[in-house]
């Protein structure tokens, strides 16, 4: 029999939720969930929050196992800020499409063309990318990390173009972008937003930087999923359209079930094109399994990780307010 058919065979006769929890006390696991997960994984998670936030939960657990449920970079990150800790990732095929967009091999030979540039690249990417960045960024905390940056440094942004140029906008600061875009955010359709917010004119949009420009300039807000979801519970509104991938919803409806959330649409007003399907990857079943076999299992090259450590830790420092060397100093 195909050991995928024998797992779920022996699942099935399982109340899962209680399985899980069990395995969580056996193993002295942790689970953690991006606000992209599907509702049962989220309402089953001792955390959620967004990239920043879970890589901070990550790096002071003092648990035994972490149960990433989120994509292949997350894991990763926790895996880096956490070596002596096991992590699992329920479904290894959860990648990324800025990950994709942006190969380590590529991204060396565009570093090494534009030696005087500091490399901010966005924490969706691979760990092997990481190693070659300057400074990590989040969506949360890239603002204040350009703004910490002197004047005249040459800023490189990478993966992302879509948050690199609204960061642009933002500081004012002339950077060179890498061409990758997020396919759930690419996803939206400016046509169908403008016939959405006619039908509610009273409803403020809130939307993700990685959203294109021609979705950002119809929004009243803008920013991470974390200050997405600040920014709808704490608007005197009672509908709220939210241009990001629409899981996130499920959080504002439990913390303000009064109120109305509606995910902007895509091409045709109706499709589901904004769900993140390398999100969709992760189930109760595989996280079932991930934590009874403790795999698959994050493994990363030390050497890797160390190189991958150093941007993650000063992200995480500055974020924080501590002051630290930002000077593009590494060989590539």
């Amino acid at each position: 029999m195909d050991a995928r058919v024998a797992d779920r065979e022996v699942l099935r006769g399982l109340d899962l939720k209680a399985e899980i929890d069990r395995l969580r006390r056996d193993r002295r696991a942790i689970i953690l969930a991006h606000y992209y997960q599907a509702p049962d994984i989220q309402d089953l998670a001792d955390f959620v929050g967004d990239s920043l936030e879970l890589s901070r939960k990550a790096a002071e657990t003092d648990a035994e196992v972490i149960a990433f449920c989120g994509v292949r970079f997350m894991a990763e990150t926790a895996k880096i800020l956490a070596p002596d800790k096991t992590v699992v990732l329920p479904d290894m095929d959860a990648g990324c499409s800025l990950e994709d967009s942006c190969p380590p091999d590529a991204f060396a030979d565009f570093r090494r063309a534009h030696p005087d540039h500091l490399s901010l690249t966005y924490i969706n990417c691979s760990a092997a990318v990481k190693a070659l960045s300057d400074v990590i960024v989040t969506s949360s905390s890239a603002e204040t990390i350009i703004n910490a940056l002197a004047p005249t440094q040459k800023i490189l942004f990478a993966p992302d173009k879509h948050l690199g140029a609204w960061l642009a906008r933002r500081t004012g600061r002339e950077m060179l972008l890498w061409d990758g875009t997020c396919i759930v955010h690419e996803a939206f359709s400016e046509t169908e937003l403008l016939k959405l917010k006619a039908l509610n004119p009273e409803a403020p949009v809130a939307a993700h930087p990685e959203c294109p420009a021609h979705i950002l300039e119809h929004a009243d807000f803008v920013g991470s999923t974390s200050a997405i979801l600040r920014f709808a519970l704490g608007s005197p509104s009672e509908t709220i359209i939210v241009a990001t991938e629409p899981h996130i919803i499920h959080q504002m409806e439990k913390a303000a079930p009064a109120k109305r959330f509606i995910g902007a649409p895509g091409a045709d007003g109706r499709c589901s094109c904004n769900m993140c399907p390398y999100m969709a990857l992760n189930t109760l079943e595989k996280l079932c399994l991930a934590l009874r076999d403790l795999e698959p299992r994050v493994e990363l090259d030390e050497e890797l990780r160390q190189r991958a450590l150093l941007p993650l830790n000063r992200m995480l420092a500055i974020a924080s307010g501590a002051a630290t060397d930002l000077t593009p100093a590494r060989e590539h």
